[in-house]
């Protein structure tokens, strides 16, 4: 077991309650646990540690929305995640962890700016035609490879969700597959970089509940959130983390 400080112990337990609470309402809020993990835990040791507590709760999410997802978004997306993850994986190989959360925090605001600038439009990827196969390839990569390099691809991927104006439970639906396939999909790669160890599967043993907590909470707040509410606390969380990255 890793020797931590209270206060250390206390900033991974909130960070693995947000990883419920994301999973289950309100995504986008994974960059905070993010955020948090990385404070307390070595870069690399932070980013595998994270990656099995964000499969617990994709399971979750999984039971809890899983007829709500929209499959062919999925498909969409697929060949373009495929190659972002090992964009990703080689980029993490050889890049400093400033230039990670640099690199990601820059990608998160231009989205947030498109995203907003689209829904003003009223064009988004969930249009017919070429803008949707773009949107695809665009977002999917950007997502497979921030989720490679930081697990911080919750905030694109809902940028992409919210420009398609998902309703609530498709769009927790979706992002529930989605990320539970990414996130698996991820797991050889982060075996091989060495960012999971044997300190880091009991720090995630102990802070399992904490998750399973945090998932049950936002289930019961995503069962009574309204669609505008829901969007605006998306865009905002993810402002939050992008600009977190870009300042430590």
């Amino acid at each position: 077991m890793p020797e931590l400080t209270a206060l250390a112990w206390t900033l991974l337990a909130v960070g693995a309650l947000v990883i419920g609470l994301s999973k289950a309402a309100l995504p986008g809020a994974s960059t905070v646990a993010v955020a948090l993990f990385a404070a307390v835990l070595p870069a690399k040791q932070s980013t595998g540690t994270i990656l099995v507590l964000l499969i617990v709760g994709d399971l979750f999410a999984l039971w809890a929305y899983r007829r709500h997802a929209d499959i062919p978004a999925l498909l969409r997306l697929a060949p373009a995640v495929a190659a972002g993850l090992v964009a990703g994986a080689l980029f993490l190989a050889f890049a400093s962890d400033a230039g990670v959360r640099r690199t990601i925090a820059v990608i998160l605001l231009v989205l947030v700016a498109i995203t907003l600038w689209r829904r003003r439009a009223a064009v988004g990827p969930a249009s017919t035609g070429p803008p949707r196969r773009i949107a695809a390839a665009a977002y999917g990569s950007l997502g497979g490879f921030t989720t490679m390099v930081a697990n911080a691809g919750g905030p694109v991927m809902s940028m992409y969700f919210l420009a398609a104006r998902f309703p609530v439970k498709a769009f927790l639906g979706t992002a529930a597959w989605f990320f539970a396939i990414v996130n698996i999909a991820k797991l050889p790669f982060s075996i091989g970089l060495g960012l999971i160890t044997v300190p880091g599967l009991i720090l995630d043993l102990v802070l399992i509940p904490a998750v399973i907590a945090g998932a049950f909470i936002g289930r019961f707040i995503a069962s009574r959130i309204s669609q505008r509410v829901f969007e605006w606390i998306v865009i905002v969380l993810t402002i939050v983390g992008a600009l977190y990255l870009l300042v430590i």
